[in-house]
């Protein structure tokens, strides 16, 4: 992974991946509110050029923007400030490219203009955060393509390296060696995680992205990733289906609790 520099000052990162689906069905998954709500985050977003997009992370963060390019179901682009309102400003670029046989890669750019390379590295924490919510954008669209969903989130300051914290959450919940396609069921934790491993991502920046059968149908993302200086856990359940509501409100102060006593808290 790496900024692509230009001489014009442009510097950006580009990421794609090939999902299931027509290109008028991957747009409704990228480019609405609802949408983006099944696999990235609970977004609000009309659609269209000049609309306001407003994202809720969790923890707090709501980062927002606006459109200012909009050709459905081909490309739509934006713009924010989502390293503070000193940072330069940030655009994002999304492309859906029909490929045979039903399937469309989709592929998105953000770039930024700077002299120096202080924003380099934050640059490259959006680019590592990709591939893990684009496996579960490939899951939704295999198999919950336009079900109602509902996201369960946890995000926990850890102490310990990145590796550490990682090594303890995937030994904690009976993950560590359980291999892409093989079937698993949680060792521990607040309440029963069971299905089937989709992708892992080992190495600097790992993640587990998991097909669930329980607590219901749906995707969990298991990862750890460092911001301001600490580590954290991140924990997320994305259910789908008309009880996946009621599931989230039942399990999210178990799965809170479960992670705050695993993993030592410390200032972020």
């Amino acid at each position: 992974m790496s900024v692509k520099k230009e001489e014009s000052g442009k510097r950006s990162i580009q990421v794609e991946v090939e999902v299931p689906g027509t290109p008028e069905e991957v747009w409704e998954a990228i480019a609405t509110g609802p949408g983006i709500s099944c696999w990235f985050t609970r977004t609000e977003m009309e659609g269209g050029e000049g609309d306001q997009i407003s994202f809720d992370m969790g923890g707090g963060m709501q980062p927002a923007g606006k459109v200012t390019k909009w050709d459905p179901p081909r490309s739509f682009a934006g713009e924010s400030k989502p390293f503070g309102p000193e940072a330069p400003t940030v655009g994002v670029e999304w492309f859906v490219e029909s490929r045979s046989g039903d399937t469309c890669v989709v592929r998105v750019v953000h770039s930024l203009f700077a002299d120096t390379d202080d924003w380099d590295k934050e640059l490259e924490s959006i680019e590592q955060g990709w591939p893990g919510f684009f496996g579960i954008l490939r899951v939704y669209l295999e198999h919950f393509r336009g079900r109602p969903c509902s996201i369960l989130r946890v995000l926990q300051p850890s102490a310990g390296t990145q590796t550490s914290v990682w090594e303890r959450l995937m030994d904690g919940l009976g993950l560590a060696g359980v291999a892409e396609g093989a079937s698993w069921t949680s060792a521990a934790g607040a309440a029963p995680l069971a299905g089937v491993v989709a992708q892992r991502f080992e190495g600097e920046h790992p993640k587990a992205v998991v097909r669930l059968t329980e607590p219901g149908p749906g995707v969990a993302l298991l990862n750890t990733f460092t911001m301001a200086g600490s580590v954290f856990v991140g924990f997320a359940l994305y259910l789908y289906g008309d009880d996946a509501a009621e599931t989230v409100e039942r399990d999210q102060g178990p799965w809170q609790a479960w992670i705050q006593e695993q993993f030592a808290a410390v200032s972020p």
